[in-house]
Formats: structure tokens, C-alpha cells, sequence
């Protein structure tokens, strides 16, 4: 399979693509060109002792091995090398629902469970510098459960969990994310609760649970890697939305956020509200550049709420137009990206959320269909989808809004992550 590309000025209303001569496909964002590993997370051995992520059968490589793998809506899975744009056919899933990934995993919903691929590239954070790895894609295995599921992942593909909240049966599950880079589905433990939309959010050797009272949640509970309790426990009422930074592990809650961490052994949690005046509003979603403090989350069309959580302090902004999403890059300058309801991606200020750049509407069709597309935010680009339109975006958003690439694909790349970071 080949890839061509030709450049595209900045401002045309259509792009020329480049073909993709067979199947592309797209899953979930989580976004970021210099990954972060959760702090609270000790780095796993590699075969020397080197502490570096390194995995067996594993090629280390002098950049990041930075991808797009994809899924379409037949649950075909491949994989786009943005360095030298060749693809990769990894293999058949069931039709899915939703897709997460955490930069090197994806996985896909199908309501009955949890396919999980493996894309192959990586990267270790080491704080000060990083590592990257290249190793043979793969398709995992399943995780047994009933109903839509919720999950929480961290920034590290080869130590610590990663929490699965199966809606239908409630159960409460934790994997092994260092049995996963051996190619291993391994759950830490497994809990039963009472049905519900829920969260499993793992936190260095613990994860937060939550839990409910007469058939509402209202609590977030901590559980170490054995599924045994800790006794820490906070009210959150209505949580959704979860995501980790740098800092810690952020939870959404009607009245704020929760952020936890570990400073050595102890897990610690605890409480940001939002400022006096703002409305209570259950975040569904929270996206930022992988790993960076900053995140950002919708309450409205037009609400925007960015977490620093560095600094734990939210600040509220008004957007110019209605979106769809909103991501927080968390650069120098300051940039957010979202999508606008008409399609339009748009760059705008972190301090008051001024229009700064914008591309023509590129995904119009798709969020007409109800498609939805996936905006990610990296250190040097943004990348969206446009599944009716089949058609993945390059994007410098810190040129203008130009874009860079354009894709053309085969098949509708109905999920998209971007992986090796």
C-alpha cells in the first residue's frame, strides 16, 4: 500500500488530497508530540536493568515513531507512519462503538467487551529526555464485559494500569499495562457494583472507583492494585471525564474536578471547584496535549473551562463561535484548538479565547451525519478526521491554521488515535 502527498495552501476552501491506496482507519485522540509518563509511576526494567521502557523484540529508534492508526466502521485496523507515510494492516476487530488509546494502545467498545490493538511504537518519558521504540503491531485479545464502557488510561504504555467501568454490569476492572507490552491481558482485579455509568481512573498503584447510593453516583473511592480498599474516599457528585497530566489524574465532578497523585507511597486527592459564579456543569470530556498540566473541557457551545493543574486553577472562557471540542496545547503561546459546529478548526487565545487562526470548514458533512470527528493536539501539529469526507488533516496550527497534509482514505476512518508518542 502507498501514500502520496501534495501541499495545500493555506486558505482553499476544498484540499487537494493525497490517496491512501487502501484502508484507513480512525479511533479516539489522546494527543502529544513529547509524551509524559504519570510521575507516580515507577519506570519499568528493560532487559539490561536500563529502566528505559524498553520491551523485548523491541527496536529503539532516534525520533518519535509518531502514527496515525485507525479503525473504520467495519473494524478494519491500520496504521499511517507520518514519517515516511507508509501503512500498515494490522488486522479485523468487531464493529466498534467508542475507541480510547493512551498513545500506544487502542481500545475499541463493542458493548460486549474490549478488543485491545497494540500499534507498535512508543514513547518513554524519562523526565529529562526520551526514548523511542518500534515493535510488530498486534491485535491482543478481549476484555470480557457487559454494556458501554469508560476508560481511563495513563501516560506510561508499560508500567502501571489502566481502568475499564463496564456500564451494564458495573463491573470495575484494572489491567496490567506492563502484561499488555508483553502482549498479555492481565486484570489487577475486578469488582462488582451496582450498574452505572462509572469511572475506574488508575493512579500510580492505585485506581479511584466510583461508586454508588440508591442508584446515584457520589462518591469516588480508592482501591489499590489488589482491588482492596484504602479508606480514601471524596463526594463527586455526577463524575465524568477523566484524563492525566503531568501532574496527576483529573476527574470531572459537577461542582469542580478532583486531581490525584502519589508522593511516594500515599495517594492524595483532592478538590478544585470551580470559581464562584461559574454554573455546575458534569464535564463529559477533558483534552489537552498529552501529559501537559493544562486541560480543557466544554461546559456549553460557547463555555469553555481550562484546568491548570499545575496551579489548580480553572479559568473560564467565552468562545466566538459554538464548538464541538476544545483542546488545550498548553504551549508557549498559549494555544487552544477547537472545532466549530460548522465545521471549521479553529485557534484560538488561552487568556480570553480570542480567534487567532482558522481553517476553512473541513469536517461540515461529518458533523452534519452525526460523524464524529476526532481533534488531537500534538507539540507541532494538529491532526482531525473527517469521516464523511474521508479525509485525515494535517494541520500547523501554529502557521496560520495551514494546513500541512491531507489524506485521502479508502474507507471512512470512523476512529483515529495518534500513536508513538
Amino acid at each position: 500500500m502507498s501514500i502520496r502527498h501534495t501541499p495545500v495552501t493555506p486558505r482553499a476552501a476544498r484540499m487537494t488530497a493525497v490517496g491512501i491506496l487502501g484502508i484507513l482507519t480512525v479511533s479516539l485522540a489522546a494527543c502529544a508530540g513529547q509524551p509524559t509518563a504519570d510521575p507516580s509511576v515507577a519506570p519499568s526494567a528493560d532487559a539490561t536493568g536500563a529502566g528505559h521502557g524498553a520491551i523485548a523484540g523491541a527496536e529503539e529508534v532516534a525520533e518519535p515513531p509518531l502514527g496515525l492508526t485507525t479503525i473504520d466502521p467495519d473494524g478494519q485496523v491500520a496504521h499511517l507512519d507520518l514519517l515516511d507515510e507508509s501503512v500498515t494492516e494490522i488486522g479485523a476487530i468487531s464493529t466498534p462503538s467508542a475507541v480510547a488509546t493512551d498513545g500506544r494502545y487502542l481500545f475499541a467498545d463493542n458493548g460486549d467487551g474490549i478488543e485491545i490493538i497494540d500499534s507498535g511504537v512508543w514513547t518513554w518519558d524519562h523526565v529529562d529526555h526520551f526514548h523511542y521504540y518500534r515493535a510488530e503491531p498486534a491485535l491482543l485479545g478481549t476484555v470480557d464485559g457487559e454494556g458501554a464502557a469508560t476508560i481511563a488510561t495513563t501516560n506510561s504504555s508499560t508500567t502501571g494500569g489502566t481502568g475499564i467501568s463496564f456500564a451494564g454490569s458495573g463491573d470495575a476492572v484494572l489491567l496490567d499495562t506492563e502484561a499488555l507490552s508483553k502482549g498479555e491481558i492481565r486484570e489487577l482485579f475486578r469488582l462488582e457494583r451496582e450498574p452505572h455509568e462509572g469511572l475506574v481512573v488508575p493512579v500510580g498503584s492505585f485506581a479511584l472507583v466510583s461508586d454508588t447510593e440508591d442508584g446515584a453516583v457520589t462518591t469516588i473511592a480508592a482501591y489499590d492494585s489488589d482491588g482492596e480498599e484504602t479508606g480514601v474516599e471524596h463526594p463527586c457528585i455526577e463524575p465524568a471525564g477523566t484524563v492525566t497530566t503531568r501532574v496527576g489524574a483529573v476527574i470531572g465532578c459537577a461542582d469542580g474536578a478532583l486531581l490525584a497523585h502519589v508522593d511516594g507511597d500515599e495517594l492524595s486527592v483532592e478538590r478544585i471547584p470551580f470559581p464562584d459564579g461559574a454554573a455546575p456543569s458534569a464535564i463529559s470530556a477533558f483534552h489537552n496535549r498529552e501529559g501537559r498540566p493544562t486541560v480543557a473541557a466544554l461546559a456549553g457551545p460557547t463555555d469553555i473551562r481550562l484546568l491548570d493543574t499545575r496551579e489548580r486553577a480553572w479559568a473560564l472562557l467565552t468562545a466566538p463561535v459554538p464548538l464541538v471540542q476544545v483542546t488545550a496545547v498548553d504551549d508557549e503561546a498559549g494555544h487552544l484548538l477547537a472545532l466549530a459546529q460548522d465545521g471549521r478548526m479553529l485557534v484560538l487565545g488561552a487568556d480570553d479565547g480570542s480567534l487567532l487562526a482558522e481553517t476553512a470548514p473541513l469536517v461540515s458533512e461529518s458533523l452534519a451525519d452525526g460523524r464524529a470527528p476526532t481533534l488531537i493536539a500534538d507539540q507541532h501539529r494538529a491532526y482531525l478526521s473527517a469521516p464523511a469526507e474521508r479525509r485525515l488533516y494535517e494541520i500547523d496550527y501554529a502557521d496560520g491554521a495551514r494546513i500541512a497534509r491531507a489524506f485521502d482514505t479508502a474507507t471512512e476512518p470512523a476512529f483515529v488515535a495518534e500513536t508513538g508518542r
